[in-house]
């Protein structure tokens, strides 16, 4: 039976237990590309590679007893977004105490979309708090900033996803970074 995503996420939210089975294969190529596109922006030495990043992403958002509502693939892409910078900025942290004892300084966020070097875990770390506070003000902003810099997704996927149009987006990650910006500064 070929099912689209939104079927399957409607039959997930009804409780069909197969139907988390039926999901990852139609989700999994996007999934992986663009894991593949954020851990190339990841250290050499990195030890999460794209499919334990894609998998362990899946089995947070389909995998837990809790049930979740989806509004659509959009909705699910910037779940599977949100998922896989918390799964980055946990490894970070674990390679921070490890690597650095845990010493933080503070670092500028420059202005393409892989916005922090990826070999500096304390930067990755100031990017989550700041981001986190930038979520408290405005979600649509930090969701699109998620997007963007943890999923790599570009102006135009961006756009599609959060349901607004490209120069909405663009103008959007201009004022998000520099927001981003003045707050990992102070």
């Amino acid at each position: 039976m070929n099912r689209d995503i939104t079927q399957v996420l409607s039959a997930i939210e009804a409780g069909d237990p197969r139907a988390a089975n039926d999901l990852l294969p139609l989700v999994y190529e996007e999934l992986r590309r663009l894991a593949g596109s954020r851990m190339k922006q990841e250290a050499s030495g990195q030890t999460l590679q794209p499919t334990a990043l894609v998998h362990e992403a899946f089995m947070r958002l389909v995998g837990g007893d809790v049930s979740q509502q989806w509004d659509g693939r959009g909705h699910f892409f910037a779940a599977a977004a949100e998922a896989m910078r918390r799964i980055l900025i946990e490894n970070a942290r674990r390679r921070g105490r490890a690597k650095r004892g845990g010493e933080i300084r503070r670092c500028d966020l420059h202005d393409d979309a892989a916005a922090v070097d990826p070999d500096n875990v304390e930067e990755l770390l100031f990017l989550d708090e700041a981001l986190n506070k930038l979520a408290v003000e405005d979600p649509q902003l930090a969701k699109l900033v998620e997007l963007r810099y943890f999923t790599g997704l570009t102006i135009e996927e961006t756009a599609k996803v959060l349901g607004v149009s490209p120069r909405t987006t663009k103008r959007n990650w201009a004022y998000a970074r520099a927001w981003l910006q003045r707050e990992m500064s102070n």
